[in-house]
């Protein structure tokens, strides 16, 4: 799907705004929906530049051009079509994050542990998001590469130095590299605190009721 479950936004958008990026690779954008939360979260929330005067690059890989929007255009720097087994490897741009938001899946094991090698090599520190439970899902809107090929599990990411986990009830989410574990760790920690806020909040209410 180009898109993903909406019950991890809050842990990425929070390790994205800890990790502070100035230049992210988004590697299958589909929707586009993480690299707009980016944009909205590191250039716009606090209004200290001109609206539209971005200060952060975003750029993305997408394999599929029919989900490409003009809110593509408004959102990224540059959109690179293709495969991105492909065309990681030809990168010689330096990043701050790569963003891997349910993406692992879609690729055959050899292939997925190619591009978390690859980040290393391109970027300062990575973010991983994929089911705890791929299911079965072949093509979807005609396209083919959106097929699940491969079940990821928390020891798959042992080889990566520096990396950290944030609890999600649906996902494994890594983040590695040489901010991971500073990221991590604050983001737990304000996570933390905002759940028991809310508990807290909604007992209340309960109760009131």
């Amino acid at each position: 799907m180009p898109t993903s479950h909406p019950r991890q936004v809050n842990e990425i958008v929070e390790l994205i705004r800890r990790l502070d990026p100035q230049r992210i690779l988004d590697v299958g954008c589909g929707f586009g929906k993480f690299g707009f939360l980016a944009r909205e979260y590191l250039d716009v929330w606090g209004g200290e530049h001109a609206y539209g005067a971005w200060t952060r690059t975003i750029d993305a890989i997408e394999g599929f051009s029919r989900y490409l929007t003009p809110v593509h255009d408004f959102v990224y720097d540059r959109v690179l079509v293709g495969n991105a087994c492909d065309i990681l490897p030809q990168l010689d741009a330096r990043y701050d994050l790569v963003l891997l938001i349910d993406i692992l899946e879609h690729f055959e094991r050899a292939d997925g542990l190619a591009i978390l090698r690859r980040c290393v090599e391109l970027s300062a520190n990575t973010i991983v998001s994929t089911p705890k439970d791929i299911g079965d899902q072949e093509d979807v809107f005609e396209n083919e590469l959106e097929a699940h090929r491969s079940q990821w599990r928390y020891r798959d990411f042992d080889e990566f130095p520096n990396r950290g986990f944030l609890a999600n009830r649906d996902s494994i989410i890594c983040c590695y590299g040489e901010d991971a574990r500073r990221a991590v760790r604050k983001a737990r920690w304000r996570l933390m605190r905002h759940a028991v806020h809310d508990l807290w909040g909604n007992l209340k209410f309960t109760v009131l009721r």
